[in-house]
C-alpha cells in the first residue's frame, strides 16, 4: 500500500502560513474594511463613504461562504449554514443596517478559514512525521557503500545506520548492536536494544552504535508510510454521532431558515411594526445557526485522531474512538498479550524409554512447519541442543490441539492432552504430573504415536512484569470486568489470571470459540474490547465492539484486522488508551453542551427582541471559537 503524502514533496511541503491562506487574507481583509468604515464614521467620514466600505466588506468577506451556499443549493438542493449566514447579512443590508451586516461576514468568515486551517494544522502535524525519515540511506552493494534517495530502496537492499541517524525503512538487524528510539512509530519512551535478528521501523532514531538492516519494505510501503495513510483515512471517515449531527443540521438549517421567514412575515399582517419584525427574523436566523453545534465533533474527532497517531495509537476511525468510550469489558488473550510472547522449553518428561534428545528432535520435526510460538519454543531449544532438524513430511495442523505428520517413516502425532484423548490415547497415569505442571503456568504439549505416548514437554511463556498493574488501572479508568480468553489448558490460565488480577478466564478455547465468548460477554456485562495479536485473534477482534492489535508496528495484517492498533507491544498503552477515548468523548459531550446552551439562549432573546444583530452575531462566533479551542485541547497526549 502506498501512503498517498510519502513522496518526496509531501516530506518536505511546508505547513502554509496563515497569511498564504487566501480565505484568512480575504477575511481580514474583510475586518480591515469593517474597522475603517467604524472607525471613520466615528471620525467624521460621509456616511455614504462608510457605507461603501462597509458594502465592500460584505462582499469580500463572504465570497467563499456565500459561493459554497449558493452551489449548496442549486446543485445539491441543501439550505446549509453558509445560506442562514448569507440571507442575515443581505437582509440587514437591505434594511440600512450594513455595518452590522459587515461584523456578521466579517466573524462567521474568520471563523470558518480559522477552522479550516485549524483541521488542517492536525493533519499536517501527522503527515509531518515523514520529516523524521531521513532523505538518503547509506546503501552498501558489494564492497562499495553509497548514498542513494530512500525512495530508490527496494526490498532486500542493505543499508548502515550511523550514530544518530534515523533509520531509513523498515528492515531486520543483520550485524551490529545499539539502542533505537522507537517513540516516532510505537510511542515507546525507552529506547530498545537491537542486535543481529531485530527489527528497526523507518523513522526511527539510532542510538551509539551502527546497525546493518537488510530492507523489509520499500519506503512507500513502510510501517511509517502505513500509519499517514490510516490515520488520514481515520480522520477523513465519521463517526456517528457526526453522521447524526451532519443528518439534523441538514433537516434543521432549512427549518431555520423557514422560522425566520415566518417570524418576518406573520406578525406584520396582524399590524406589528414589519422593520422590528424582520430585524427579529434576521437576528434570529444568525443565532439559530448551528455552526458550533456542527463542528463540535469533527473538530475534536480530527485532533484526537491525529494526536494517537503520533503517540502510537493507531485507531482507525472516529466511530471506534466513540466506541471505546463505551467499553465496560476488556477481553485479553494470554500469549503475547498478558505473557511476553517469548515461550521457553522449561521440562522435558521422557516416557517409553526415549532419550531427551529424540523426544525433542522428533518434536521439532513436527514443529519446524508451524508458524505457532509454542512451536518456536521446542525448534530453538532443538538449535540450542545442537540438534539437526529434519522436517517432518505429510505435515498436517489440527486447528486448536496440535499437528502430525511423518518423521523417518513413523507417524507422530504432538499437541494438547485433548489431541491424544481423541485419539484413544489414555495420559490417566500422567496426569498428576501435567497437572502439577499447568499448575506452575506452563503449557504441557505431548509427543506420541498411534500406540503410545512417547514424551511430554511443558512451556513456559513469562508473564510481563508490567501485566498486574495494567489490569489494575484498566479497573481504575472504569472497565468493570477484564476477562482472559486463550487457546492454553484451563489451570495454567488460571496461575496467570491469579498473578494479574484477572476476574474470569475461559481456556482451551478454539479461533472459533473466542468469537462466541466476545459476543456472550457483550450480551451479559456490555461491550467489549478484545486485545490480542491481530493475526490468530482476528476473527475474535473482529466480533468484538472494538478490535485491538498489540505490537502491530511492522505487521500488515494486524494493521489490517483491527479497529485500533498499538504500534508497540506495551501493556500499559490499554488504560493510556482508555483514558483517551473517555477525555475525547468528555470533550465533545462539552462541546455539544455549550453549542446548545448558547443557541437556545440567542434565540429566546432574539424572538423577544432583547438581542441586536451585532450581541446575536458576536456571541454566535465566539461560542464557535470556543468550540475550535476546546476540540484542539485534543492535541495534547
Amino acid at each position: 500500500m502506498a501512503c498517498s503524502a510519502c513522496g518526496p514533496a509531501a516530506q518536505s511541503a511546508p505547513m502554509p502560513r496563515p497569511w498564504r491562506n487566501l480565505k484568512v487574507v480575504m477575511s481580514a481583509a474583510s475586518g480591515a474594511l469593517l474597522a475603517a468604515g467604524f472607525f471613520g464614521a466615528m471620525a467624521g467620514l460621509p456616511a455614504s463613504l462608510a457605507t461603501f466600505l462597509y458594502v465592500s466588506a460584505v462582499f469580500i468577506g463572504g465570497y467563499f461562504f456565500g459561493r459554497e451556499a449558493l452551489e449548496e443549493l442549486v446543485k445539491e438542493r441543501e439550505i446549509g449554514i453558509e445560506l442562514l449566514m448569507s440571507v442575515a447579512a443581505i437582509v440587514a443590508g437591505v434594511m440600512g443596517q450594513w455595518a452590522e451586516a459587515a461584523t456578521l461576514v466579517f466573524l462567521y468568515s474568520i471563523s470558518e478559514a480559522a477552522e479550516g486551517y485549524t483541521a488542517e494544522r492536525t493533519r499536517h502535524a501527522v503527515r509531518a512525521l515523514m520529516d523524521l525519515a531521513p532523505k538518503t540511506a547509506l546503501v552498501r552493494q558489494g564492497s562499495q557503500e553509497s548514498r542513494v534517495p530512500v525512495e530508490k530502496l527496494r526490498v532486500g537492499d542493505i543499508f548502515i545506520v550511523l550514530p544518530g541517524e534515523s533509520v531509513a525503512t523498515d528492515g531486520d538487524v543483520t550485524d551490529g548492536h545499539s539502542a533505537v528510539n522507537q517513540a516516532p512509530v510505537t510511542g515507546e519512551s525507552v529506547p530498545v536494544e537491537k542486535s543481529p535478528g531485530g527489527k528497526v521501523f523507518a523513522a526511527s532514531i539510532n542510538g551509539e552504535g551502527a546497525l546493518t538492516v537488510r530492507a523489509t519494505k520499500a519506503f512507500a510501503d513502510n510501517t511509517l508510510s502505513r500509519i499517514i495513510h490510516l490515520v488520514e483515512a481515520a480522520q477523513a471517515s465519521k463517526g456517528r454521532s457526526q453522521r447524526f449531527i451532519e443528518r439534523f443540521g441538514k433537516r434543521y438549517s432549512p427549518a431555520v431558515l423557514g422560522i425566520g421567514i415566518l417570524i418576518g412575515l406573520l406578525p406584520p399582517l396582524f399590524g406589528l411594526p414589519w422593520e422590528d419584525w424582520i430585524t427579529r427574523a434576521t437576528v434570529f436566523i444568525v443565532a439559530a445557526a448551528p455552526c458550533a453545534l456542527v463542528i463540535s465533533i469533527p473538530i475534536t474527532l480530527v485532533a484526537a485522531l491525529g494526536t494517537a497517531g503520533r503517540n502510537g495509537l493507531l485507531i482507525k476511525g472516529g466511530v471506534h474512538l466513540e466506541n471505546l468510550a463505551k467499553v465496560r469489558v476488556v477481553a485479553l488473550d494470554k500469549t503475547g498479550t498478558l505473557t511476553l510472547g517469548r515461550p521457553q522449553v522449561t521440562d522435558i518428561v521422557l516416557l517409553t524409554g526415549r532419550t531427551e534428545r529424540e523426544v525433542l528432535a522428533a518434536a521439532a520435526s513436527l514443529e519446524s512447519r508451524s508458524q505457532h510460538p509454542l512451536a518456536q519454543a521446542i525448534l530453538e531449544r532443538a538449535r540450542g541442543d545442537g540438534i539437526a532438524v529434519s522436517p517432518a513430511v505429510d505435515f498436517q495442523s489440527v486447528t486448536g490441539a496440535g499437528a502430525k505428520g511423518v518423521v523417518d517413516g513413523v507417524e507422530l502425532f504432538i499437541g494438547s492432552p485433548q489431541l491424544f484423548a481423541g485419539l484413544g490415547l489414555s495420559l490417566s497415569p500422567m496426569m498428576t504430573r501435567i497437572e502439577a505442571l499447568q499448575r506452575e503456568g506452563k503449557t504441557v504439549v505431548a509427543l506420541g504415536s498411534p500406540g503410545e505416548v512417547h514424551g511430554l514437554i511443558a512451556i513456559m511463556d513469562p508473564l510481563r512484569p508490567d501485566a498486574a498493574h495494567t489490569i489494575a488501572e484498566l479497573k481504575r479508568a472504569g472497565i468493570e470486568r477484564v476477562v482472559m480468553l486463550t487457546g492454553d489448558n484451563l489451570l495454567a490460565a488460571q496461575s496467570i489470571a491469579q498473578q494479574v488480577g484477572v476476574d474470569e478466564v475461559h481456556a482451551e478455547l478454539s479461533p472459533e470459540d473466542k468469537t462466541r465468548k466476545v459476543a456472550e460477554l457483550e450480551a451479559k456485562y456490555g461491550k467489549v474490547m478484545m486485545v490480542g495479536d491481530g493475526v490468530n485473534d482476528a476473527p475474535a477482534l473482529a466480533a468484538a465492539h472494538v478490535g485491538v492489535a498489540m505490537g502491530a508496528a511492522g505487521t500488515g495484517v494486524a494493521l489490517e484486522t483491527a479497529d485500533v492498533a498499538l504500534m508497540s507491544d506495551n501493556l500499559a498503552r490499554l488504560p493510556y488508551l482508555i483514558r483517551f477515548s473517555q477525555r475525547t468523548w468528555g470533550i465533545i459531550q462539552q462541546n455539544l453542551a455549550l453549542s446548545a446552551i448558547v443557541i437556545g439562549t440567542l434565540v429566546v432573546g432574539a424572538v423577544g427582541g432583547y438581542f441586536t444583530l451585532s450581541i446575536a452575531v458576536l456571541a454566535h462566533e465566539i461560542s464557535e471559537f470556543v468550540v475550535i479551542a476546546s476540540g484542539l485541547r485534543m492535541l495534547r497526549a
